[in-house]
């Protein structure tokens, strides 16, 4: 018997393959399933699947981010996502199968073999190190995964000037006058990149680079000067941090 969790934020879509596998691939038991990606990292954990049905983008954690959170890693994993795009692509040319949404039987029926025969051989999970060896290399401190809609793309953190808070979104400024779109909150952001000292929440809407800070205004409309020109403000309770920051 195959012990699976899927984990998606649209209910609908976990009825769905529910549905696939319950009618279509015997001998696999859905274990739990989960909207919320949280919950499903304490799931995993505790249930040891064989295999994770996971879906890529979602509003709480993306499907990337879960992976590298995990503790019990000794599964087969099977992206599910709504996006055919180079960065999933990418991931199956490592050996890690992915479903395209709306689910083809055919496909998930593949793929269960494969899991079949890994757990046969107890294989199950080594393809899934390789997956995250690669991408905790692509997220060292040079680089940044960020899940734009449609696609995961990797920045270089230096690329990045500041971010600015828009609601349940940020809007991501770049070099060469660039700009993308997070559906994440800017809070989100700063977790993403937090163990890297260059960034820095100068205000509740902002994240700088600091790298690319050119001056400090003091007064009572204190504000900073980008290379770029851009005038960015800072709240008075962050005043004294970035002057420490700053060594002004």
């Amino acid at each position: 018997m195959i012990k699976g969790i899927i984990v998606d934020d649209e209910l609908s879509a976990i009825k769905s393959l529910k549905w696939e596998i319950e009618n279509f691939c015997e001998n696999v038991e859905i274990s739990d399933s989960f909207t919320s990606p949280l919950e499903a990292i304490s799931a995993i954990n505790y249930i040891k699947p064989d295999c994770v049905f996971l879906d890529i983008e979602m509003p709480e954690m993306d499907g990337f981010q879960l992976l590298t959170k995990l503790v019990y890693r000794d599964f087969d994993l099977i992206i599910t996502t709504a996006y055919d795009n180079y960065a999933i692509r990418a991931f199956k040319e490592s050996a890690i199968d992915y479903l395209l949404k709306p689910i083809d039987t055919d496909d998930l029926i593949k793929s269960i073999s494969k899991i079949r025969k890994n757990k046969k051989d107890s294989l199950l999970g080594k393809e899934l190190q390789k997956v995250l060896g690669t991408f905790s290399i692509n997220n060292s401190a040079s680089k940044i995964a960020l899940p734009l809609t449609g696609k995961i793309v990797y920045f270089d953190l230096e690329e990045i000037i500041y971010c600015k808070a828009d609601g349940n979104y940020t809007e991501i400024y770049l070099k060469g006058n660039k700009r993308e779109i997070l559906s994440k909150k800017i809070k989100n952001v700063e977790e993403l990149i937090n163990n890297n000292h260059n960034f820095f929440r100068v205000h509740n809407s902002f994240l700088v680079n600091i790298q690319h800070i050119r001056e400090y205004i003091k007064g009572d409309g204190q504000y900073l000067v980008l290379h770029d020109q851009t005038k960015i403000p800072v709240s008075r309770s962050k005043k004294e941090e970035i002057l420490q920051i700053l060594s002004l």
